[in-house]
């Protein structure tokens, strides 16, 4: 065994993770009532098998044959002659066969008629795919806002686990389109073991009560903490009001959405910056975008040191905008104006194609202000 191990090893094989829970009690209790009908099968058997070989002295491999073909009634006649005493005993046979055929029938319909077991497999099968999963989010709460954030995360390719309490998520899951669903409360054990939050990236609680969101995130961290998991999870939640917000930061939340600053940010940046928020919008939520975005940095020795953004002239260059500044002590500054000076070591956050971004970083990198600036 141990030298299997190191030869998967070798080949780099890993073995497929297995659940927190995997409901093998569960699963196992519900085959519990086929027991009785897989016990007098066997003892049939015996019994059969014993009397033939006694009363009409058939060999072993004979009996266990007639034994088997007289038990389930196929009716292929005897297969040596059989003795009066020999009939009596095939005809008992042949009862205690349908007696047992009748109630292993009326058990089997039992179990399916109940659900139960359908249920349980059901369920045991979506947490060993959970398991598989890494890098995942697990997003809490089935309601408007999951249904357009787990919309994102497939169009991203993200995986993510739904966790919510209600009863008819696995209908939810056909119609939305959730490929991984937890039927239990987010905040509790079973519903952080079953959604696998281990193996994580992060925690996406969208709530329609703040209490919800609080208890998630507390559990969330503590479950960190509990786990030693050297990279914390993001934590993303939403919130209807400032105060909300702030508590929801003040628990752990690396981020907290509140739905009206939101509105109240792109009304704002539509009224500012039309041309910004429309490009913004393009490659935010346009499938298939050619835009890119990326940071160039500007050193001591570039001619764009300490100028105004409006020197650089990107936009008529090379199609890209500068819509943001990371200053060398961290410090960022989003839609910069024209007249923002850019210091030396900072970063810009260009947007455009990608062809555009590769000249607009080339003019950053040079000494002098280049040829095809001076005549813009």
């Amino acid at each position: 065994m141990i030298s299997i191990t190191k030869f998967k090893k070798f080949l780099g094989w890993r073995s497929a993770s297995k659940p927190h829970i995997t409901l093998n009690d569960e699963y196992y209790g519900h085959l519990a009532p086929f027991r009785l009908p897989l016990i007098l099968t066997v003892l049939v058997m015996l019994i059969g098998t014993i009397g033939y070989m006694v009363i009409d002295h058939f060999t072993l491999m004979n009996a266990i044959y007639q034994t088997g073909i007289t038990f389930t009634t196929v009716g292929y006649g005897e297969i040596q002659p059989i003795s009066d005493m020999g009939r009596i005993f095939t005809i008992t046979l042949i009862i205690f066969g349908f007696v047992v055929f009748s109630i292993a029938v009326g058990i089997i319909a039992e179990v399916v008629k109940k659900g139960e077991f359908q249920r349980t497999a059901k369920e045991r099968k979506m947490l060993y795919e959970i398991a598989r999963l890494k890098q995942h989010f697990v997003v809490c709460y089935h309601n408007e806002f999951t249904i357009q954030v787990t919309k994102q995360l497939r169009a991203n390719h993200i995986p993510f686990v739904v966790v919510d309490p209600r009863e008819d998520m696995e209908e939810i899951a056909k119609k939305y389109h959730y490929p991984y669903y937890v039927i239990a409360e987010a905040h509790t054990e079973e519903g952080i073991l079953k959604s696998h939050l281990s193996s994580a990236k992060g925690i996406i609680t969208l709530a329609d009560n703040v209490a919800d969101n609080i208890a998630t995130i507390a559990s969330a961290r503590l479950y960190e903490t509990e786990i030693h998991r050297g990279r914390k999870f993001l934590i993303i939640a939403n919130a209807k009001s400032y105060e909300d917000e702030t508590k929801l930061l003040k628990l752990g939340a690396n981020k907290v959405v509140t739905a009206t600053k939101l509105m109240a940010q792109r009304i704002n940046a539509m009224a500012a910056r039309p041309d910004m928020e429309n490009l913004l919008q393009e490659f935010l939520y346009k499938k298939d975008t050619p835009l890119d975005m990326e940071e160039a940095k500007v050193s001591k020795t570039s001619w764009l040191a300490l100028k105004k953004i409006k020197t650089a002239r990107f936009r008529d260059v090379s199609n890209v905008t500068i819509i943001g500044i990371r200053q060398k002590d961290g410090k960022f500054i989003p839609m910069p104006k024209g007249d923002t000076i850019i210091m030396p070591q900072s970063k810009l956050l260009l947007i455009g194609t990608g062809d555009g971004i590769r000249k607009a970083k080339k003019i950053i990198r040079k000494k002098e202000k280049p040829e095809e600036l001076k005549y813009v």
